[in-house]
């Protein structure tokens, strides 16, 4: 797949079909985390895969959307302080996913608190965001439109609305 395509054809997805990603696409998507860049190559960001069904339930009833944690296959606690190499690590692990076929969303605390505790964290750890990996439950057919046309179908501002030129 293009970049452009990619980009312009990846829809967050919520509702996940029940089959397993393969060992290396999990691979590639949190390799794609660790290859973005950094200022000063700081790489502030961590990430803590979540296997234990314990841990999942209640991360789950942390968030906004739990169906969004109980139905995904990988389930990915982003340790970082907010920055803008925190959402560039974040966006190449979403593109790499929608790259090899996996849908994912992030999904937002409702319950800071509880997530963290939920993940056992320690005071000094800052916990960012959830991200959430799955195929999804219906397929999509990326090919059957243009990336151009992908895009003019997204529920977005128009472009003439967002650029300013001074």
């Amino acid at each position: 797949m293009d970049t452009w395509l990619a980009v312009a054809s990846r829809r967050e997805t919520r509702d996940y079909a029940d089959r397993e990603l393969p060992a290396d696409v999990v691979g590639r998507i949190l390799d794609a985390g660790r290859l973005a860049g950094s200022a000063k190559n700081r790489q502030p960001w961590r990430f803590a895969v979540v296997e234990s069904d314990e841990a999942r339930a209640r991360l789950a009833e942390a968030v906004y959307e739990p169906d969004n944690v109980r139905g995904a296959k990988l389930v990915v606690a982003v340790l970082a302080k907010g920055s803008l190499d925190t959402g560039r690590a974040v966006q190449n692990m979403l593109l790499v996913a929608w790259n090899e076929g996996v849908g994912s969303c992030p999904n937002g605390f409702s319950d800071l608190d509880a997530a963290r505790a939920s993940l056992g964290l320690g005071e000094d750890d800052e916990l960012a965001l959830l991200l959430t990996f799955g195929y999804p439950a219906s397929e999509r057919d990326v090919s059957r439109h243009t990336a151009e046309e992908w895009s003019a179908r997204a529920n977005r501002k128009p472009l003439d609305e967002l650029v300013e030129r001074i």
